[in-house]
């Protein structure tokens, strides 16, 4: 079945289809509609599910780990400053190997307040232990809420799917609606190896000792390592059922691409458009998308880079002091490879300013000019103060 639906309601269907047995909701835009969908969809007994109305989003999270670790299928969905508040149980949920799963919608950090798109928010969150899965499309967002409950729940680890504010959230998109028989031949009932359970008693949350608390951590980053793999076949097997394959990365236009974009959730539609354009004029521009971050997919990186001249990362973050987040990322993964592109790292459509296809051309002719990067950061689309990254005056007309 198609359907018209936002971002926001796709992500409630994907829960949906899931069949989750508990949802823990705290309103925050621009994530509410999810909530809010789940709630009426419970109210019309289309979902049979506990929907938990609570007072902040660290009880919305503390109430998904009690359901989780009860054995129940846990949902919850935030934003921005709600996610900040999750902070501290964010790291209780992965230490207690709980397969939760929370949708973001990226939302700017204030102050100065905003409500609109930035991925800063998630990626703070970047070292609690969670998996975290970025996604361009309605479509996507619907099919990987439904994919991260079995990513979660093999891995025993938390997972984030992460999706822009309002250029998804809000925005109306036709979605492939699954059907729920084939849904459930896909995601079978959640059925934890351990629960709370009077009959079968066992410890949650103990004090832990440095006997034992170093090899708790060990034994996450080894299913982390697991999961690169887990990950790509639930894609492939998502797409034996459904038609529509998922990995750890998207290429577009790579394979004799001599410059390379490197893009995250929408500004990926925007830069593929962009790519055809260029390719159109005979010059040689490619499009990477990196749909996973956590776990990084070094080797996929590595290889889907290999023998680039240049690559341009464009991030709608910035980890201050530093640089963009994805750019510091895959900088370490291209650590030491012979045969690693130049690397440009460029700061675009913080605080949800657009990201235009012109913003997009004026990155492929700075990358172009340079024969090597002349800023440590670029930062694209500043009105005024500050570095200002600007294109070459020699550039191709637009």
């Amino acid at each position: 079945m198609k359907k018209v639906m936002m971002g926001n309601h796709a992500v409630s269907y994907g829960a949906r289809l899931s069949r989750v047995q508990v949802i823990s909701a705290y309103p925050i835009t621009p994530q509410t509609q999810i909530v809010e969908e789940l709630s009426e969809l419970c109210a019309r007994g289309e979902l049979e599910a506990k929907f938990i109305k609570v007072e902040s989003e660290h009880s919305a999270m503390a109430a998904c780990i009690g359901a989780s670790a009860g054995g129940a299928r846990a949902f919850t969905a935030t934003s921005s400053q709600g996610l900040a508040l999750m902070h501290e149980l964010l790291h209780w949920a992965a230490g207690a190997r709980l397969p939760i799963v929370l949708a973001n919608v990226n939302r700017a950090m204030g102050p100065g307040w905003s409500i609109w798109s930035e991925q800063t928010d998630s990626l703070a969150q970047r070292d609690t232990g969670w998996l975290q899965i970025y996604c361009e499309s309605n479509q996507e967002v619907l099919d990987t809420t439904i994919q991260a409950f079995k990513i979660a729940e093999t891995l025993s680890l938390p997972v984030m799917v992460i999706l822009d504010a309002f250029f998804l959230s809000h925005t109306y998109e036709p979605v492939d609606i699954p059907d729920q028989r084939g849904i459930d031949r896909f995601l079978p009932p959640f059925q934890p190896k351990v629960k709370m359970d009077i009959r079968d008693p066992h410890a949650f949350g103990a004090l832990v000792t440095p006997e034992h608390y170093y090899e708790f951590r060990y034994n996450i980053q080894k299913a982390f390592e697991r999961a690169t793999g887990v990950i790509e076949e639930v894609g492939r097997e998502f797409g034996e059922h459904f038609g529509r394959y998922y990995g750890l990365l998207e290429e577009y236009e790579m394979d004799d691409a001599e410059i390379v974009l490197v893009t995250s959730s929408t500004i990926t539609s925007t830069a593929r458009a962009v790519v055809r354009e260029r390719r159109a004029r005979g010059e040689k521009i490619g499009l990477l998308k990196v749909r996973v971050f956590r776990p990084f997919p070094f080797a996929a990186i590595r290889q889907a880079l290999s023998g680039v001249r240049k690559a341009a990362v464009i991030d709608r973050n910035i980890s201050f002091g530093h640089h963009g987040i994805f750019f510091s990322e895959i900088k370490s993964a291209l650590y030491g490879q012979p045969d690693a592109p130049r690397l440009f790292g460029f700061i675009a459509g913080l605080g949800g300013r657009d990201v235009t296809p012109e913003t997009i051309h004026d990155i492929i002719d700075i990358t172009q000019h340079e024969s090597k990067p002349q800023q440590d950061i670029y930062w694209i689309g500043l009105k005024s103060a500050g570095q200002k990254a600007t294109a070459p005056k020699t550039a191709a007309v637009k």
